[in-house]
């Protein structure tokens, strides 16, 4: 980890007094017009900027017309390589703000680029938007689907832009693919599978508390989740696998392609019903989210199968990472974020996709023209797919430790695809010589729910899971 040097911590600073000064007089939470002519620039804030924030940082600073004036991060000690790669590109060192309601009320201020752990995403996008900022929010939007869902509704009031960071769908190559199979190609397609076969290997056992690193202001960083003591070796990345800040890895990398999965078969809306099964298997260690999972998702006609696994695995279909959409006349296998192979029923090659895209470009465009119609993520198909994530792991959550055996999985098995799924997941962890007596998988519960509503049907306990309790000074806020 880079400590920031003496140097650029009083640029920094002294970037800051500057654009808190322009900022002073302006009243907290109030929206301002952020639409500006082409030729002006636009002002960016990057806040969480130690893993996928860096990208962010880079990504606005290859956009015409465009300033990164801020950084903002709760740890002082990572952000040493976004404030050099600003400083190279712009000539001066952008501010840097630790805390994050400090940034928001900058008044020269445009966007916000929200890159921190998956629990302050929403509420940051929340925050933001309601200063009158324009947003970009990493995957997940959300940590539980209430949280997601006000994210929409704020969008909406205050007329922000607010794109998810589902960069697929800026991908020209998979966009052509997804049309093709929504115009019928392979005959009206009803399933879909999304893979994350991402190796992911112990994150260590600790016997106590782990000393948290002085450069962090622990209180910003739990933000909206408990402030308990760290239980893990590593504060930074681990939290992907702790429920008060991390989904798993179907919230982490999975939330790609089951944005991927959702959009192809079309549904503008969460599915009837999910059930899931999984289990954090071949480690003990501290992580807590699922490493090996099978999440089922019912809509109706259609089907949506989702797939993790984080020990050795071969591909399916040619695909680890990636997508397998299958109707009558063929199939769609997605292996990437550009590249999509159509293959006829019998596995010949009907036609193959491939080119990339810029999907900071695209905000930026939609920021520009105020349209959001022009945002290919909008922040609903960022809090749908997202939503489903969640919703699989309430499932997974909600259930009794088991053997794995098809009798026991309450129909599941039934469903389209899951004989195969059940099959290769069986084969796949005899390679890895899980024994099932040892390991036993988690079987979730089998929970309705309601699209419209977008609550449980009939399990009050199911909905507790919807949402969380959030620390005083770091609530999201009710729908009024």
């Amino acid at each position: 980890m880079r400590q920031i040097s003496r140097r650029e911590f009083a640029q920094a600073s002294a970037a800051l007094a500057t654009a808190m000064a322009a900022s002073s007089g302006s009243e907290a939470g109030s929206p301002q017009e952020t639409s500006k002519p082409a030729g002006e620039k636009l002002r960016v804030a990057v806040t969480g900027v130690n893993g996928r924030g860096l990208d962010h940082v880079k990504g606005f600073l290859e956009q015409p017309g465009v300033e990164v004036v801020a950084v903002c991060d709760a740890d002082e000690a990572v952000i040493g390589n976004a404030m050099k790669a600003i400083e190279k590109k712009q000539g001066k060192a952008p501010a840097y703000v630790k805390d994050f309601r400090k940034l928001v009320e900058m008044k020269d201020l445009d966007i916000v680029s929200i890159a921190t752990p998956n629990h302050w995403h929403s509420l940051m996008a929340i925050w933001a938007m309601r200063h009158g900022k324009d947003v970009y929010v990493e995957k997940p939007v959300s940590h539980n689907v209430f949280e997601g869902r006000r994210a929409v509704e704020v969008a909406r009031e205050t007329n922000r832009i607010c794109q998810t960071g589902t960069q697929v769908r800026s991908q020209p190559g998979i966009r052509q693919a997804i049309a093709d199979i929504q115009g019928g190609k392979i005959g009206p397609v009803d399933l879909a599978i999304g893979l994350c076969y991402k190796p992911r290997g112990s994150i260590g056992l600790t016997m106590g508390e782990t000393p948290i690193p002085q450069s962090i202001d622990y209180n910003l960083w739990c933000g909206p989740s408990p402030m308990v003591p760290l239980r893990r070796k590593r504060l930074h990345y681990d939290w992907h696998w702790v429920w008060d800040t991390g989904n798993g890895d179907l919230g982490n990398q999975g939330i790609h392609q089951m944005d991927v999965a959702r959009w192809g078969l079309g549904e503008q809306k969460l599915s009837n019903a999910v059930f899931s099964i999984g289990g954090r298997v071949g480690y003990k260690d501290d992580g807590q989210s699922a490493n090996t999972q099978v999440s089922v998702f019912d809509y109706g006609a259609k089907t949506l199968i989702f797939e993790v696994r984080g020990l050795p695995t071969p591909d399916y279909r040619g695909a680890k990472v990636g997508n397998v959409f299958v109707g009558p006349e063929g199939s769609l296998v997605i292996a990437g974020y550009n590249n999509a192979t159509l293959f006829d029923p019998q596995g010949g090659k009907i036609k193959e996709y491939k080119g990339g895209g810029d999907h900071y470009a695209n905000f930026l465009k939609a920021v520009r023209s105020r349209k959001k119609e022009m945002l290919h993520a909008d922040i609903l198909e960022g809090h749908l797919s997202s939503a489903l994530c969640h919703l699989g792991n309430i499932s997974y959550r909600l259930g009794k430790a088991e053997n794995l055996e098809a009798g026991k999985l309450g129909g599941i098995d039934s469903s389209r695809g899951m004989k195969d799924c059940l099959e290769r997941l069986q084969t796949h962890l005899e390679a890895n010589k899980i024994n099932q007596s040892e390991w036993p998988f988690q079987i979730g519960r089998r929970l309705k729910f309601n699209p419209q509503t977008e609550k449980f049907v009939g399990d009050s306990e199911a909905d507790t899971h919807l949402t969380r309790e959030y620390r005083k000074g770091f609530e999201v806020e009710a729908k009024s």
